[in-house]
């Protein structure tokens, strides 16, 4: 029986059309022999397959002074794709990671991340196997639970604090720190699996570390009875509780306006759970004037906005688009808080409901 494909890498990343110069969300799976595209991530069929199998990919790519962080697929039949990443590691990630399964195909070879116990030095004497067995005992080893975010149940898991608590407590490591580097072997090897956005994103390379000592990062031993519910089926109706979401970040941020296209400050609350931005008055008042359903959106930074003047943005600038192909552009302060606000939108579009 044929081998199915490994899932190197997978998440939204904005594409450009083949035909007209349009740029649309899309999530893309990266696999041994080739990148799939879908129009949501949901999605059971892709919209396109770009094989790898003599391929070339160019990395930066400046065919597009307005885009930042894209790069271009170049394949065996002189197909050129363009793809643009949210911020400069993410590119590098896609980028790296696609060299690397077309010097895979070329020199026939399987897929494989290197060794986590060479990459963070893991101590020799650490045996991962046993460690995970100790892990897995019922009366002394880490509980399995059953938990919710959003709308979904993750049942027969645990979160990333508790593996950290775990490891502290049976002095297998003398602080979190080396905890992580342990966690992330464990997930790595694939003892561990991450469960929920969070973790799934982390364990991707867009976190700091693989694993996240988090109490809303859900993970589940491999060979355990883990399985995802969810508790309805309308995931996109909007709710009066999508004031209740955690603030994940807020400020001031110049918006273009949709029909007039002139440009406006407005304070800006970040929320997850459900995951939106809303905008007030920064001059008061307590009812927003709009919000951005983040679920689903890509947001990218951009040297130039369309319909813009040149005396009323420069720079700092970024795009939110939607799931729904809206676009909105945003201004930033600094170049410093743009990357600030990429960031926070990025993980609460992927997390959040």
């Amino acid at each position: 029986m044929e081998r199915e494909p490994q899932r190197v890498r997978e998440g939204y990343l904005v594409k450009k059309g083949s035909m007209f110069n349009t740029w649309k969300p899309m999530w893309v799976v990266l696999l041994e022999d080739g990148i799939e595209f879908y129009k949501k991530k949901i999605d059971n069929s892709p919209k396109g397959m770009i094989p790898l199998k003599g391929s070339a990919v160019s990395s930066p790519c400046q065919e597009f002074g307005k885009r930042m962080f894209v790069f271009k697929l170049t394949t065996a039949k002189q197909q050129d794709h363009f793809f643009q990443a949210s911020y400069l590691e993410e590119r590098d990630a896609w980028v790296r990671d696609i060299k690397k399964a077309i010097q895979c195909i070329e020199g026939g070879q399987k897929f494989a991340r290197k060794s986590t116990r060479k990459s963070i030095r893991l101590p020799e004497t650490i045996n991962l196997s046993a460690l995970h067995l100790s892990m897995k005992d019922p009366d002394k080893g880490i509980k399995e639970l059953k938990l919710e975010k959003g709308k979904k149940v993750f049942n027969h898991c645990f979160t990333g604090s508790c593996v950290i608590d775990w490891l502290v407590s049976s002095n297998v490591i003398r602080n979190r720190k080396e905890g992580l580097m342990l966690a992330s072997s464990l997930l790595n090897e694939g003892y561990l699996q991450p469960a929920g956005d969070a973790s799934k994103s982390a364990a991707e390379g867009l976190s700091e570390t693989p694993f996240l000592d988090l109490s809303d990062a859900y993970y589940y031993f491999a060979d355990s009875g883990f399985f995802c519910e969810e508790n309805s089926s309308d995931d996109d109706l909007i709710l009066k509780e999508e004031f209740r979401g955690t603030v994940v970040k807020q400020g001031c941020l110049l918006k273009q306006g949709h029909r007039r296209k002139n440009w406006k400050v407005r304070k800006f609350v970040l929320r997850e759970d459900p995951a939106y931005l809303h905008y007030y008055d920064p001059a008061g008042g307590e009812e927003p004037l709009g919000a951005v359903h983040l679920r689903g959106s890509v947001v990218t930074a951009v040297e130039d906005v369309p319909d813009a003047k040149k005396h009323e943005v420069d720079s700092n600038l970024f795009e939110i688009i939607t799931a729904n192909e809206v676009h909105y552009f945003f201004q930033a302060a600094t170049s410093v808080e743009r990357t600030e606000w990429i960031k926070a939108i990025q993980v609460v579009s992927r997390t959040g409901k």
